[in-house]
Formats: structure tokens, sequence, C-alpha cells
């Protein structure tokens, strides 16, 4: 039985109903294997929460840079809502440890995998909201989804901010090389090397190649930073 009181210590949420949270962190796989009807999975919480999270982190970029112009608000959204960041939010929570799931999809990293843990980011939501209100949704999604916007935005728009560095300051066209990959086939970890010519500036870790691919040019704009004497994060 899963401790749902430590849970809710993390999250900093108490649940008036706590089959919502039960819910919330019930894979279908569990339900396909326990043979329970595919609704007490946590597909429709999901559902509910990625429309709270929109609604929330949109209220708060609107808010937190008045200048900021419609184009850029949109792109910065994205950033911080996507898969790999709903997936990073999560792991610092460890919710996937949390998570009942079919044996198969366990056996298969199922509570490592960037999908099934960043819908279940979502589907906490839903659940939160469903239980204690638009409120008490949007706080956690700034304390756990919005906070350090700085670091996950240079880190999910690396690829971007990297390129924009190397242009008219260094010579050389900016390629992605893969260097090497490890695990089975269903938990796969790439490396990636990003090169500016014939020079690697940098290299990265992730279970795929785009990732693999942030995560160097993350590191080669944090060498690029140091150079410089500033700080990367």
């Amino acid at each position: 039985m899963r401790d749902w009181k430590e849970i809710e210590e993390k999250i900093g949420y108490r649940f008036e109903n706590r089959r919502l949270l039960q819910m919330a962190l019930r894979h279908s796989s569990y339900t396909n294997e326990h043979r329970m009807d595919r609704l007490e999975c946590n597909e429709r919480l999901e559902f509910l929460g990625d429309a709270v999270l929109e609604l929330a982190s949109s209220e708060f970029l609107y808010q937190n840079d008045p200048r900021m112009p419609e184009g850029e608000l949109t792109r910065l959204r994205a950033s911080l809502v996507c898969e790999p960041t709903l997936a990073l939010c999560a792991r610092q929570l460890d919710l996937g440890e949390y998570l009942s799931m079919g044996k198969g999809e366990e056996l298969t990293g199922g509570r490592g995998r960037d999908s099934i843990v960043s819908d279940a980011l979502e589907a906490l939501i839903g659940a939160i909201y469903l239980d204690g209100g638009f409120a008490n949704a949007k706080d956690f999604i700034r304390r756990f989804v919005l906070n350090d916007i700085e670091h996950k935005k240079l880190f999910f728009d690396s690829k971007t901010i990297f390129q924009e560095m190397v242009q008219g300051n260094l010579s050389g066209e900016i390629s992605y090389r893969l260097a090497g990959e490890e695990g089975p086939d269903h938990n796969k970890t790439f490396l990636a090397q990003v090169w500016v010519g014939e020079v690697c500036f940098g290299e990265g870790k992730g279970h795929s190649k785009k990732a693999a691919e942030q995560a160097a040019a993350y590191h080669a704009i944090c060498k690029m930073k140091q150079q410089d004497g500033d700080v990367c994060i």
C-alpha cells in the first residue's frame, strides 16, 4: 500500500478526497492488469490537469512580465509545460515511485519514462483542482512547475540559445553527433556531442536523442559562460 501521507507532505497539500490522489497516481497499465474500469486510471485527470496548468502558467507569465509580447509568452509557456520539463518536475517529487502500474510496464522502465511521469504530474494537478479548487492547484503549479524559470528556459531552449551565442562570435557550422548509447532497448540512454566546426563544445545524456542534444547544448552554454566569467546555474 502506498504511503499517501508521505506524498501529501512532499507536495504540501492534504486531500479531502484521497481517492482523487490515488486515481491521479494510477497508470492505465495497472487498471488493465487488475481488470478495473479503464476510467479508474489517471487519463481523465491528466486531461483536466493539462487545462488547469495552461491557464495557471498563462496567468503567471502574463502578470510576471507586462512587457513580454504574445509570441514570446507562447514560446516560454510551451517550454515550461512541455513533457521534458514536467518530467523533471515530477522527478524532483519522486512521483514515479508512487505510481500504481502494471508489472510489465514497471519492468520496462515505466517509472522513469518521461511520458508517464509527466502525465502523472498533470493528473495530480487535476486532482488538486477537483479537491481544493483553482487556488490550491495554482499554488502547487507555482511552487513545483513555475519555479526556477530561467534555468528551465535555458535548458529546454538550449539548442536555440547556443545557436544565438555562436552566431557572429564563432566561425564554423553547428552540428550534433551521436557519440554512444547504453542500456536495453526499452530504456536507452544516448550520449550526444555538439560541435562548432571541428571543435566539440559539449556533451550530454538523455533518454532520447533530442534530449541528449539539448543537454549537450546546455553544457556548451555553461562552458561559454564560464569563459566569460559568468556562472551557469
